[in-house]
């Protein structure tokens, strides 16, 4: 019964939220579903929008995502691997001072605690290769040198993200990457067996032509 009506219903009919009654909380319930379903496709067009991101470099922020990507994927990393790098900067628009820490919170539900954790930490892992040419401390990221995932990190900059601002590296195209990004959304938000809390993956494996 209260799914048929809301069913039909268009809007709540509550104005303030200590008003609202099952049936009102059964059909946002279903927009709510609804809309989750479609964030790996608001998250694609987000990454598109990074080629208005900072720019200066020899290839935009956009270029840089697909290359950390693809050089993750031919490394044989796991589909987590893969698209945390792809997704690793896509806070740069709309969070310039903490956007690893806004790629992190959208990860966070649907990827593994080790990828969550150094998306997450990466711009103070990455600050090792620039900070003495800016006055900034280099040796930032020895505050989490006690953390287990300390060398994931420091792996994936060295070997993902500081390399990829490459014009000439042959990248792949979003559309390539764009499965993964939906498989990895389509999970149970928070499903502990896809966060497997404390257990560190390996950034590669068998590589990939």
């Amino acid at each position: 019964m209260i799914g048929e009506k809301a069913a039909i219903m268009e809007t709540v009919k509550f104005t303030q939220m200590k008003d609202g009654d099952r049936e009102d909380y059964a059909f946002l319930n279903a927009h709510e579903t609804d809309y989750a379903a479609g964030t790996a496709d608001r998250l694609l067009t987000a990454m598109v929008d990074l080629d208005k991101s900072l720019s200066g470099y020899k290839i935009t922020r956009f270029g840089h995502s697909l290359q950390c990507a693809t050089r993750a994927w031919h490394d044989g990393a796991d589909l987590d691997w893969v698209v945390s790098a792809l997704l690793h900067d896509v806070g740069d628009i709309y969070a310039p001072y903490n956007h690893d820490e806004y790629a992190a919170t959208i990860l966070k539900p649907f990827v593994r605690e080790q990828c969550a954790w150094v998306v997450q930490t990466h711009g103070d892992f990455q600050i090792v290769y620039y900070a003495h040419h800016v006055g900034g401390n280099p040796d930032k990221r020895e505050a989490f040198r006690d953390n287990p995932y300390f060398d994931d990190c420091a792996a994936f900059c060295e070997k993902w993200d500081q390399t990829s601002f490459d014009p000439d590296y042959e990248t792949r195209p979003l559309a390539f990457f764009a499965p993964m990004v939906r498989e990895v959304f389509a999970r149970k938000a928070y499903d502990p067996s896809v966060i497997n809390k404390g257990v560190r993956m390996p950034l590669t494996g068998v590589a990939r032509s």
